[in-house]
C-alpha cells in the first residue's frame, strides 16, 4: 500500500508556507514603522487556509490583492499605520502558530516512521 505524502500530513505543511510568509509581511511591517506614508499589510490566514483546503495551488506567495491594509486605531501625522505593539503581538501570536503547526507536523512525521517500521 502506497502513502500520499499530502494525504499523510494534511495542511500542516500549507500553514507553515503561510506562517512563514505572514511572518514576513509582519517583518516588513515593523521594519518600516518609522517610514513616513508606510501603510501596514497583513493577510487573513483563515481565508488563505479555506482558500488552500478548496484546492488552489500555493506557490509559496500571495498575491498583493489578498493582502489587507491594516486600519489604525491611532493615525499617524505621516500617513504612516504601523503601530508597534500591534504588529509586535500579532508578529508574537503567530509566531506562537508556527510553532504549533510545527508540532503538528514533527507528530505526523514520527507517526510514519513508525508505521514504516511496523511498531
Amino acid at each position: 500500500m502506497s502513502i500520499k505524502i499530502d494525504d499523510a500530513i494534511g495542511v500542516h505543511a500549507q500553514a507553515l508556507e503561510l506562517r512563514s510568509l505572514r511572518s514576513e509581511i509582519l517583518a516588513a511591517n515593523l521594519a518600516n514603522e518609522d517610514t513616513p506614508g508606510f501603510k501596514a499589510r497583513d493577510l487573513d490566514f483563515a481565508k488563505e487556509m479555506q482558500r488552500l483546503e478548496r484546492g488552489d495551488a500555493f506557490d509559496g506567495s500571495i498575491a498583493s490583492s489578498n493582502l489587507q491594509y491594516r486600519l489604525p486605531s491611532q493615525a499617524a501625522q505621516d500617513g504612516n499605520s504601523v503601530e508597534l505593539a500591534v504588529e509586535q503581538a500579532e508578529f508574537a501570536r503567530n509566531a506562537t502558530d508556527f510553532q504549533t503547526s510545527l508540532t503538528f507536523l514533527t507528530m505526523k512525521f514520527r507517526g510514519l516512521k513508525q508505521a514504516i517500521e511496523g511498531r
